[in-house]
C-alpha cells in the first residue's frame, strides 16, 4: 500500500481527532487512518466520541477506513474532513470548516492526490481552497524500497525540499529529515531487552532549528506496541546535551488495559488512574479517570454481516 498507516501509539488516552501530518515544518509522508488508529477493533462502521469540549464522529467503511470526521464544538462551529480512496490508496481528501452556521471556504480545503509509477514511485498533491485558489503543490517521492526519500513542496514563496535518509549502524536504524539540507529532524530506533527478556522498541526523536538541537522525545513500547515510557528533552546550551524535563510511565492491567499514568516533572509526581467500561464486541464505551473524575463516552455502531458475493468489498 502506497500509503502507510500510522502505527497504534496512543491507546487509550489520545482521543482528539487525528490530523494527518502533511504540509508542516516536519513535513511527513501521508497517512492513512483507520480503526485500529481510533483503538477500535471488528467491523466499526461509526463511532461517536462525547468530551467535555464537544463530540467527535469517525465513520469507517467496511475495510476500516476512515471515511469521514466530523469535530463538533457546538451547533455552528464544526469542521468535516471527508476521505476518498480508490484501490485502497488516499485520492482525496476534504477539509470544510463551519463558523456560525456558515461554510467558510476561505478556510476549506481539498487535497488531490495521484499517483505516477512511470520512474519509480512518486505521490502528487494538490491542495486547493474552494474558492478555487492552488494553495500549494506537494511531490512524494520514495525509492524501491518504498521508503519516503524526498518531498518536494511548490508554493507561491518558491520551492523547498525535504530530503530523507536512511541509516543503519549497530543495530539501530536511524531516519534524518533536511529541510533545505539543513538538519530538521532525526528518528532513531532500537531494540533492547527489558528485565524480564521480552524486547523493547526505543524511539528517539530529535528536532532541530536551523540545524541547532532543540528539542527530544524518548518512548519506549512493548512487543504489542503499547507505549511504557515517554521522556520529553529540552537542549541545554550551558550542558551542550538534551536534559529531561518530564518523564511519563504507562502501566497496563490484564488483557493490556490502560490502568495507570504517572507524570514526573521537576521532582513532582501526578498520577491518573484509568477505568473503562467495553462493549460485546471488546471496545471501550466509556473511560472514567480518577481523581478529576472526567470521562469520555463512545456510542459505536456497527456493520452486519455480508456473503462473499455481497457488496462489502467497498473502498
Amino acid at each position: 500500500m502506497l500509503v502507510q498507516n500510522l502505527s497504534n501509539t496512543g491507546r487509550y488516552f489520545s482521543f482528539g481527532c487525528l490530523i494527518m501530518l502533511l504540509n508542516t515544518a516536519h513535513a511527513q509522508d501521508i497517512k492513512l487512518f483507520t480503526t485500529k488508529d481510533y483503538d477500535l477493533q471488528g467491523p466499526v462502521k461509526n463511532c461517536l466520541v462525547l468530551t467535555n469540549y464537544g463530540r467527535e464522529e469517525f465513520e469507517f467503511n467496511r475495510k476500516g477506513f476512515l471515511t469521514k470526521s466530523v469535530t463538533r464544538f457546538n451547533d455552528k462551529d464544526y469542521s468535516i474532513t471527508y476521505y476518498k480512496y480508490t484501490n485502497g490508496n488516499l485520492t482525496e481528501r476534504r477539509d470544510e470548516v463551519y463558523r456560525d452556521g456558515n461554510f467558510d471556504e476561505n478556510s476549506s480545503m481539498a487535497h488531490f492526490f495521484t499517483i505516477d509509477t512511470l520512474e519509480g514511485t512518486k505521490i502528487n498533491e494538490e491542495i486547493v481552497s474552494y474558492n478555487k485558489d492552488l494553495i500549494d503543490q506537494y511531490e512524494y517521492i520514495y525509492d524501491e524500497e518504498g521508503r519516503l526519500k524526498r518531498i518536494m513542496r511548490s508554493s507561491p514563496e518558491g520551492v523547498d525540499e525535504t530530503r530523507i535518509e536512511y541509516s543503519q549502524e549497530k543495530g539501530e536504524a536511524t531516519t534524518s529529515y533536511f529541510l533545505n539540507e539543513v538538519l530538521l529532524k532525526t528518528v532513531r530506533t532500537s531494540v533492547k531487552k527489558a528485565k524480564d527478556g521480552s524486547e523493547h522498541r526505543v524511539e528517539l526523536t530529535k528536532e532541530f532549528i536551523k540545524g541547532v538541537p532543540d528539542k527530544a522525545t524518548e518512548m519506549v513500547y512493548n512487543a504489542v506496541d503499547d507505549k511504557l515510557t515517554e521522556v520529553d528533552y529540552d537542549y541545554s546550551e550551558t550542558e551542550k546535551s538534551f536534559v529531561a524535563t518530564t518523564k511519563i510511565i504507562y502501566e497496563y492491567g490484564e488483557k493490556g488495559i490502560l490502568s495507570k499514568v504517572k507524570t514526573q516533572t521537576g521532582g513532582q509526581t501526578e498520577i491518573r488512574n484509568y477505568i473503562f467500561q467495553f462493549d460485546d464486541a471488546g471496545n471501550w464505551i466509556k473511560q472514567i479517570i480518577t481523581p478529576e473524575n472526567s470521562y469520555t463516552t463512545r456510542r459505536i455502531s456497527y456493520y452486519e454481516p455480508v456473503n462473499e458475493t455481497d457488496g462489502g468489498n467497498q473502498q
